[in-house]
């Protein structure tokens, strides 16, 4: 049956999900110095953006007449902001990749291709934000290590 592989396959989604509200919100817990205010309230933000996804795709596999998975994968996590952030890139590649995939197996119902695209979209968004994020400039250098950012002329 078709719908067994794609409801398969948004299962193992749900699982990422979940581990996204997991480690989003371990991260938002445990970060400290200098840039926890910001960083707590994005990780919290993004947490409860993977909860939001993991509603969407339960109610989805249980409409197609699945049984929603109720597990996560292993988190990472660190005190260190940068590493936080690597793991949060490697994340959101990670779910846009299984979007992706879902995608082809959905193929030919158009409604289901809508909405695993629009959550797509969001995926894709987060990789671009943490790429952004992670983009080793000399401003963000100086300022995340507190040194004084100093202009070219």
């Amino acid at each position: 049956m078709a719908n067994e592989a794609l409801i398969d396959c948004l299962n193992e989604i749900l699982k990422h999900e979940w581990t996204g509200v997991a480690q989003y919100s371990q991260a938002s817990f445990i970060i400290e110095g200098l840039w926890r205010e910001v960083y707590a309230s994005k990780f919290e933000g993004d947490a409860k953006e993977s909860f939001r996804h993991a509603k969407l795709i339960g109610d989805k596999i249980a409409a197609l007449g699945g049984v929603p998975v109720a597990t996560r994968n292993e988190i990472k996590q660190s005190k260190d902001l940068r590493e936080v952030l690597e793991f949060s890139l490697a994340f959101e590649a990670k779910a846009v990749e299984m979007y992706t995939k879902a995608l082809e197996l959905a193929e030919p119902h158009r409604s289901l291709v809508v909405f695993l695209e629009d959550i797509l979209l969001e995926e894709q968004e987060g990789v671009d934000e943490y790429t952004k994020l992670l983009r080793d400039t000399p401003a963000a250098h100086a300022s995340m290590s507190g040194e004084p950012v100093r202009k070219s002329s």
